[in-house]
């Protein structure tokens, strides 16, 4: 290739002096490179005399295939780049069990605009580690790992409050306080630690916790979901993850004004040399998701 562009360039400049000037080497250089070209090939392709240089006929012959190999490369270069910023590929990500359904809807506008991308979802409420299971993006609730292995992008804000089913709570009657929680039915989450998280409430200004009896303990987020709108009892939800079934009428909110904030929720991405346009695209996805309002 080397040899093919001497030839081109001294072709084009009709001079050996300047096509090394253009090719930042050496006269003897491109006139070497030439000479092999043309041994090669077994044919003269250029004329010399001590005032010009000329292209022989099979030299013409080669310069016209030469330039339209070198465009043709030059357009697979362009090619090439391009489908490295084209986002192509599969994204793992590792979602909380509640907020994958509620991205499910949302990935058909960003697969009709890259429809090159594919997702691999994983919807669970474990401690996952990015980096050791490969994943591409972890969305995460609350505490972040330690180290310095991550690119961290913050989602959004939670609050927590308590739902029900209106069947429930037709039964049961809706609470008017706190302390009327405790005769009622209480769904309760139990986390990783093996620990039940009790329930964090607003009274008098101050966020207080309160540990319910619970008659159902469940260690998914979306199966807690699905066991109030099953009119099971009450349920402390993270806000997001509850707004579109209480917008459908499937759960209610119990005691508003008891209603806390909540852990913030992140986006991991290992550390590398560069985010692939992949994952750039999807994580410019989960962020403009959760930057949506919610309407109350």
């Amino acid at each position: 290739m080397e040899d093919i562009a001497a030839f081109v360039a001294v072709a084009q400049h009709e001079s050996f002096t300047r096509a090394a000037e253009q090719l930042g080497t050496s006269k003897s250089n491109v006139g070497k490179a030439v000479q092999r070209l043309e041994e090669r090939l077994g044919t003269r392709l250029l004329q010399r005399t001590t005032r010009a240089v000329r292209l022989t006929e099979d030299g013409e012959t080669y310069l016209e295939a030469a330039l339209a190999a070198l465009e043709g490369l030059s357009e697979a270069e362009i090619a090439l780049a391009a489908r490295r910023e084209e986002p192509v590929g599969r994204v793992r990500i590792d979602v909380p069990s509640g907020f994958g359904r509620l991205l499910f809807p949302t990935f058909a506008a960003m697969r009709a605009q890259h429809p090159r991308v594919a997702l691999e979802l994983s919807l669970s409420d474990r401690q996952s580690d990015p980096v050791a299971e490969g994943w591409d993006i972890v969305v995460r609730i609350g505490a972040l790992p330690g180290g310095g292995e991550m690119t961290v992008r913050k989602l959004c804000d939670l609050r927590v409050g308590l739902y029900a089913s209106p069947a429930y709570l037709e039964r049961r009657g809706p609470p008017a306080a706190s302390k009327d929680l405790w005769s009622h039915e209480a769904i309760v989450f139990r986390a990783a630690s093996g620990r039940l998280r009790p329930w964090t409430l607003l009274e008098a200004g101050h966020g207080a916790e309160l540990s319910p009896r619970a008659n159902l303990i469940l260690a998914d987020g979306r199966a807690m979901v699905d066991a109030a709108i099953a009119g099971l009892g009450i349920a402390q939800i993270f806000d997001r993850v509850a707004q579109p079934h209480v917008a459908a009428g499937e759960l209610r909110r119990v005691l508003p004004e008891a209603d806390v904030e909540g852990p913030p929720v992140h986006a991991l991405i290992p550390l590398g040399r560069r985010m692939p346009p992949k994952t750039r695209v999807v994580l410019e996805h989960l962020v403009e998701f959760f930057r949506l309002p919610l309407h109350t």
